[in-house]
C-alpha cells in the first residue's frame, strides 16, 4: 500500500505542477500580459487545462485509488493520507465525467473573455462581451449537465466552490440573513450618513501601497514566499504553499479601496501560506472552499481592520503618513468614515451591513439565467431593477452595473458568489471561537499585535487545508453547524454602537 500511495503522489504532484504553471500564466494574464496576447495565452492555458486533466483522469490513477481505499479506510479519519485518499476519490469522481475537450474549449474561452472584459468596463461596452457571456452561461449548463440528478442545476456550479452545498441550503440561510438584515439597513440608512469625505482627499499612490504593505506584514504576510502587484480586481492566487501572490487596485482619490483590499487579499494568503507543507504537492493543498476562504480575508478585513482597536494603533501611523489629509480629522471620524452604512452600488466598495445584499442580488440573477428566466440580452437591465428594488439606487451605466464584478467573465456562472456571503457567516463564528481560546485577542489587536490570533487559526484551519470538508471544519472549530446568530450578533454590536441603534 505504501508504494501504492508513492505512485498516487507522483501523479497527483504532476497534475500540481500543471495547475500551478496554469495559475501563473493566469496571474501574469491579470498584472502584466500585453492585452492583445489574450488569444495565445488561452491557447497556453488551454493546453495545460487539457493536460491536467488528462492526468488527473487517467484509469491509472482511478485503478490506484480503488486499491488504496481500504487501507485509507483503516487509518484514522484525520490522518493525512487517508484525507488524501477520501478527497482525491471525490474529486476523481467528479473529474472523469467531465470530457478533456470541454476543458481545452472552457479555458481557452475563459481567457479571452476576462481580457475583453478588461477593456469593455472602463469603456461601458457590456454588447462588446455579451456573446462571449452567453457561451459562458451555455458552458455552465453544459457543465452541470455533466452531473445529471441533480437537484437545481446550479446545484453541481456550487458544489464546486462550497462542496456540499446546494441552492436550497444557500436560499434558505440567505432568506435567514436577509430577515435580519433589512431591518437594519433601514434603521441605519434612515439617519444622516457619516461623513467619508476624509477618505477622498487625495492620497499618493505609493504611499497608499507602502502603508498597506507594513500591515500585510504585520498580520503575518510573509514577503519571502508572496508578493502584491496590481490587476483590475484584486484577487489571491497559490502556485504553492511557499508562491502566494495578491493584488490590489489603487484609486489616489479613495483611501479604502487599496488599503482594504490589501487587508482582505492578505486574509486569503494567510490561509494558504499557513497549509502544512507535508500537503504540498496534493489535492489537500488549498484552501477546503470558497466560503470558508472568504470568512478569512472578511476576519483579517473586517472584524480586524475595522475594528476600534485596529485603528487605536495603526491611526496615529496613518495621520503621519499624511498629514495634509488627516492631521485635522479624529479617530472617531475617521472610525465612522471607514465604517460608513450606505445604500451603494460596488459590492467591493460596500460597508459590512448592505455587503450582502450585492451577493444575495447575484446569487439569484445566476438562478435565473441557469433556468433560462433570464437572457443575457436582457441582464443589464435586469440588474439595474434588482439595484432599484433592494437597495433603491440605480447605476449610471454598465460600468457599475453588470460590468463591475469580473466573475461571471472569468469563470462559470453559477457558484461564483455566495461564497462571500457564507465567508462573512463563518467569519464570525470562528472569531468568536478564538476569543474563547485567547480572550486578550482585541487588547492584542490594539497593539498592532496578530500572533494569538493568527497562530489560532494557523492551528486550528490553516494547517489543515483541504484534508476537511467546510461543515467538518466548523463542527470542529465550533462545536456546532453554520449559523447565523454570531454573526448577526457582531453586526448588531458594532453598528448599534455607531449608529446607536
Amino acid at each position: 500500500m505504501e508504494n501504492k500511495l508513492a505512485e498516487l503522489k507522483t501523479r497527483l504532484q504532476e497534475v500540481y505542477n500543471l495547475n500551478s504553471a496554469a495559475a501563473l500564466l493566469g496571474w501574469d494574464q491579470a498584472t502584466y500580459m500585453p492585452p492583445g496576447s489574450a488569444a495565445s495565452r488561452g491557447r497556453q492555458l488551454a493546453t495545460l487545462a487539457t493536460l491536467s486533466q488528462q492526468k488527473f483522469t487517467d484509469p491509472a490513477v482511478g485503478k490506484l485509488l480503488d486499491e488504496l481505499q481500504p487501507y485509507g479506510e483503516s487509518l484514522p479519519y484525520d490522518s493525512d493520507d487517508a484525507a488524501l485518499i477520501r478527497k482525491t476519490r471525490k474529486d476523481y469522481a467528479k473529474a472523469v465525467k467531465v470530457p478533456p475537450a470541454w476543458v481545452a474549449k472552457y479555458s481557452a474561452h475563459s481567457t479571452v473573455s476576462y481580457q475583453a472584459w478588461a477593456q469593455a468596463r472602463p469603456a461601458n461596452d457590456f454588447k462588446s462581451v455579451a456573446d462571449l457571456l452567453k457561451t459562458t452561461l451555455d458552458l455552465s449548463r453544459e457543465y452541470a449537465d455533466f452531473f445529471p440528478g441533480y437537484e437545481h442545476i446550479a446545484d453541481p456550479l456550487i458544489d464546486g466552490p462550497d462542496p456540499g452545498m446546494k441552492a436550497s441550503d444557500i436560499r434558505r440561510v440567505f432568506g435567514e440573513l436577509r430577515e435580519q438584515l433589512v431591518p437594519i439597513v433601514k434603521t441605519i440608512t434612515e439617519q444622516d450618513p457619516a461623513d467619508d469625505s476624509p477618505l477622498r482627499a487625495g492620497y499618493p499612490e505609493d504611499e497608499q501601497l507602502a502603508f498597506g504593505m507594513t500591515i500585510a506584514k504585520d498580520y503575518g504576510f510573509d514577503f519571502n514566499r508572496g508578493r502584491q502587484d496590481k490587476s483590475p480586481h484584486p484577487f489571491m492566487t497559490s502556485f504553492a504553499i511557499d508562491d502566494v501572490r495578491i493584488t490590489t487596485r489603487v484609486q489616489e482619490g479613495d483611501l479604502s479601496d487599496a488599503l482594504f483590499s490589501t487587508l482582505h487579499e492578505v486574509g486569503h494568503a494567510l490561509y494558504e501560506l499557513g497549509i502544512d507543507p507535508a500537503l504540498e504537492g496534493t489535492p489537500l493543498a488549498g484552501g477546503t472552499s470558497s466560503g470558508i476562504h472568504e470568512s478569512q480575508s472578511r476576519t483579517w478585513e473586517n472584524i480586524v481592520g475595522r475594528s476600534r482597536g485596529f485603528w487605536e494603533h495603526y491611526y496615529p501611523s496613518l495621520q503621519k503618513q499624511f498629514p495634509g489629509q488627516l492631521a485635522a480629522v479624529s479617530l472617531d471620524d475617521f472610525y465612522r468614515a471607514i465604517n460608513k452604512v450606505s445604500r451603494s452600488l460596488i459590492r467591493t466598495d460596500a460597508d459590512e451591513v448592505t455587503y450582502n445584499l450585492h451577493v444575495m442580488l447575484r446569487f439569484e440573477l445566476e438562478l435565473e439565467m441557469l433556468e433560462g428566466k433570464l437572457e443575457i440580452k436582457d441582464l443589464p437591465e435586469a440588474w439595474h431593477a434588482r439595484y432599484e428594488a433592494d437597495l433603491g439606487i440605480r447605476a449610471p451605466s454598465d460600468v457599475d452595473g453588470v460590468l463591475q464584478d469580473v466573475h461571471w467573465y472569468a469563470g462559470l456562472i453559477g457558484g461564483a458568489f455566495q461564497g462571500y456571503t457564507l465567508g462573512n457567516i463563518i467569519s464570525a463564528l470562528f472569531y468568536e471561537a478564538a476569543l474563547k481560546a485567547h480572550p486578550d485577542i482585541p487588547q492584542q489587536t490594539s497593539q498592532g499585535k496578530f500572533v494569538a490570533l493568527h497562530g489560532w487559526l494557523k492551528e486550528n484551519l490553516y494547517r489543515h487545508g483541504s484534508k476537511f470538508t467546510p461543515n467538518e471544519l466548523i463542527e470542529r472549530i465550533t462545536g456546532g453547524p453554520l449559523r447565523i446568530e454570531p454573526y448577526i450578533g457582531y453586526l448588531k454590536t458594532k453598528y448599534g454602537e455607531l449608529y446607536k441603534l
